[in-house]
């Protein structure tokens, strides 16, 4: 039997693809809730399977809210992956967190609007625990593996996501700085809490691209400005995940791989046999 891949890699905004994974091939998955955001490439770093997955597509064609999260994290699940690494661009809302620098939230706010935010929307009540959004372990090796790779590390914070495709008015930004957010993006939401229902770690490295709207002596946010900022931290962002690879074995210290254990409410009696179905090897675990 092989063995299940040691990370998926889900890549946002100037991250398309992975560099230096030996024998790469594409898979075309489709879910019960669709078709992915784009095919699965899997490939090998020193004999660790590795699958990863462009968030908005190859060449960027979904928006924050258009992305199929639920199939993207379903996927992910159905080839076997059992931790995340996000990489995410962001602005930061923090004098000290600086473009250019990297940060792995400890916190997560979520503002968006419409989107399916679970797996459990019929047939099957489920509520997942996510005062602790993040998984820390992960994080944390994750925030090592940046440092090792000569980036600047923040560890925690607040990233608070908002609905997009636009960036924040003055009025907005300053708002979420009051509320004591630190960093602002608009797709870990609710991507993170359904790689909590799909029993997965789950962390982000979160790419600082500018200061948000709110700071009055530095360039405004804008795509050029959010690309430039991504093109000069992409091979950071690579050189930190096989730094992260390597130091990965197969084991998980933390409990997210039992997150859905005693949080199925609905009666085995009353259970819809389609519902299910449908969640699959989600909850196959629990389901009788």
């Amino acid at each position: 039997m092989q063995a299940a891949p040691a990370l998926g890699v889900i890549g946002g905004s100037g991250l398309y693809a992975m560099d230096g994974l030996e024998n790469g091939e594409y898979h075309e998955l489709d879910t019960p809730f669709g078709r992915p955001s784009s095919r699965l490439f899997v490939g090998e770093r020193a004999g660790k399977r590795i699958v990863f997955l462009a968030r908005h597509g190859i060449g960027h064609v979904y928006t924050p809210a258009a992305v199929n999260y639920r199939a993207n994290i379903y996927a992910l699940k159905m080839m076997g992956v059992e931790r995340i690494v996000a990489v995410s661009a962001c602005g930061s809302l923090r004098e000290d967190y600086v473009p250019g620098e990297i940060v792995v939230p400890d916190q997560l706010f979520d503002r968006t609007e419409g989107r399916p935010r679970s797996f459990f929307d019929r047939g099957i009540v489920a509520h997942i625990s996510a005062a602790e959004p993040f998984c820390a372990d992960l994080s944390e090796t994750l925030a090592a593996s940046v440092e090792s790779a000569g980036g600047r590390v923040h560890r925690g914070g607040t990233y608070i996501t908002i609905p997009g495709p636009r960036f924040s008015t003055k009025a907005e930004s300053n708002t979420y700085r009051g509320w004591g957010m630190s960093i602002i993006g608009m797709t870990t939401c609710p991507e993170a809490f359904l790689a909590r229902e799909a029993e997965m770690c789950y962390a982000v490295m979160a790419h600082v691209t500018d200061y948000d709207v709110w700071h009055t002596s530095e360039e405004t946010v804008s795509v050029e400005r959010i690309v430039r900022t991504l093109r000069e931290n992409m091979e950071l962002a690579q050189v930190a995940i096989n730094n992260l690879i390597d130091e990965m074995d197969g084991s998980r210290a933390c409990d997210c791989a039992d997150a859905l254990k005693d949080t199925v409410l609905t009666d085995p009696e009353h259970l819809d046999p389609e519902a299910a179905r449908r969640l699959g090897i989600l909850v196959e675990r629990y389901i009788p």
